[in-house]
C-alpha cells in the first residue's frame, strides 16, 4: 500500500521544513510513504529546501498556475506514481500533518472514498467574525448544492482513495475543494469528515485578496458545478418562474373577458404582450434544461471513458 502526500508550494522556503519534518515516517499499514512537491512557480529556495529534506518527486511549474491547477497536475502524478492513497496538505504548515494517520485510517478500513479534515473554523482564533460568518455560510450552499453534510467545504486537507482521484476531473482553475466535494458526492463517494486542529498562523493566505473575491469565484465554481451535475433544477425551477409569471396575465384576461364587456383596454393588451413574453422565456428555460440533462449524460459518458483510460495508463505496472 502506497501512500503519496502532495504538497502545493509557491516561495515557502521558510515554512515548508516545518511541514515535512511533520510528515510521519511510518504509517501502520502502509508499506512506503512517498512526497509530492508541486513547485507552482517559486522565485524563492522552495525546491532547494525540499531536496534537503529528502524530497525526490517534484513536478514544476514554470509559472504560477494557481492551486487548482496545481492539485489536478498533482492528482495526475500521484496516480502516475501508483499511489494507492493520496494526501493533500499545503507547504505553509497550517494543517497538523502528524494527523495524517487518522486521516487515511476510514480509507484504510474501507469505510471513506474522501476524507476531509474539518478544521473547525468558528473555533480558530485568528478568523474573524466575517470570514467565519462567510466560511459557515459558503459550507452551506455548498452542502445543498452538493447533497452532502461537510462541515468545512474548503478544507485543503484531504485524503483520496485511488478509486475517488481515477474518477475526480476538476476542471475550475479556482476552488478546487468546493469542485471536488460536488464531484465526489454526485460520483456516490463515501465522504467521511474528522476534526482537526490548524497550526498557528505563519503567513497570510495567497489565494484570495479578500473575503468578497473567495465568495464570487467560489460562487461561479458552485453554480457550474450544479448546472452540469443538477441541469434539471436549476432550468426547471426558472423556467416555472417565468411559466407562472406569463400565465398570470392571460388569467387576468380571461376573467376579464368573462365578467367584464371591454376587456380589450390598452393595459390589458401591454399585460398580454409582457405574458408572451415571459411564457417564450419560460420555454427557453425548460429547453435550456433538457441541453444541459444531455450535455450532462454526454459528459458522464466521456467521464467513464476518461477513468478507463486512466486505469490503462496508470495501472499498466501496478
Amino acid at each position: 500500500m502506497k501512500l503519496v502526500v502532495m504538497i502545493p508550494c509557491l516561495n515557502e522556503e521558510k515554512t515548508l521544513p516545518l511541514v515535512l519534518d511533520t510528515i510521519p515516517k511510518k504509517i501502520k499499514g502502509i508499506d512506503k510513504i512517498d512526497i509530492l512537491v508541486i513547485d507552482d512557480g517559486s522565485t524563492d529556495n522552495t525546491i532547494k529546501v525540499a531536496k534537503q529534506h529528502g524530497v525526490k518527486h517534484f513536478l514544476i511549474h514554470t509559472q504560477n498556475q494557481g492551486l487548482s491547477r496545481s492539485f489536478r497536475h498533482g492528482l495526475n502524478h500521484a496516480l502516475e506514481m501508483g499511489a494507492d492513497i493520496i494526501v493533500q496538505t499545503e507547504g505553509d504548515n497550517q494543517y497538523p500533518q502528524e494527523r495524517i494517520p487518522d486521516l487515511i485510517k476510514p480509507i484504510l478500513d474501507r469505510n471513506a472514498d474522501t476524507v476531509i479534515g474539518d478544521r473547525q473554523t468558528q473555533t480558530i482564533e485568528h478568523f474573524s467574525f466575517q470570514k467565519k460568518f462567510f466560511q459557515k455560510f459558503g459550507t452551506g450552499v455548498l452542502n445543498v448544492a452538493a447533497g452532502t453534510s461537510v462541515p468545512d467545504a474548503i478544507s485543503g486537507f484531504r485524503a483520496y482513495s485511488r478509486k475517488a482521484a481515477m474518477q475526480l476531473n476538476p476542471i475550475a482553475d479556482y476552488s478546487w475543494a468546493t469542485e471536488t466535494t460536488i464531484q465526489a458526492s454526485h460520483k456516490g463517494h463515501a465522504i467521511v469528515n474528522i476534526p482537526i486542529k490548524t497550526n498557528p498562523k505563519l503567513r497570510e493566505s495567497r489565494q484570495f485578496k479578500s473575503n468578497w473575491q473567495h465568495i464570487r469565484r467560489s460562487s461561479v465554481t458552485i453554480v457550474r458545478a450544479f448546472i452540469m451535475h443538477r441541469p434539471y433544477t436549476i432550468f426547471f425551477s426558472v423556467g416555472l418562474v417565468f411559466l407562472i409569471a406569463g400565465l398570470a396575465p392571460f388569467a387576468h384576461f380571461l376573467w376579464l373577458a368573462l365578467t367584464t364587456h371591454n376587456p380589450y383596454g390598452p393595459h390589458h393588451l401591454q399585460s398580454l404582450i409582457t405574458g408572451a413574453v415571459l411564457l417564450i422565456a419560460a420555454f427557453i428555460s425548460f429547453t435550456l434544461g433538457v441541453i444541459a440533462d444531455l450535455i450532462r449524460i454526454n459528459r458522464s459518458l466521456l467521464e467513464n471513458i476518461l477513468e478507463l483510460t486512466k486505469r490503462s495508463i496508470y495501472d499498466k505496472d501496478n
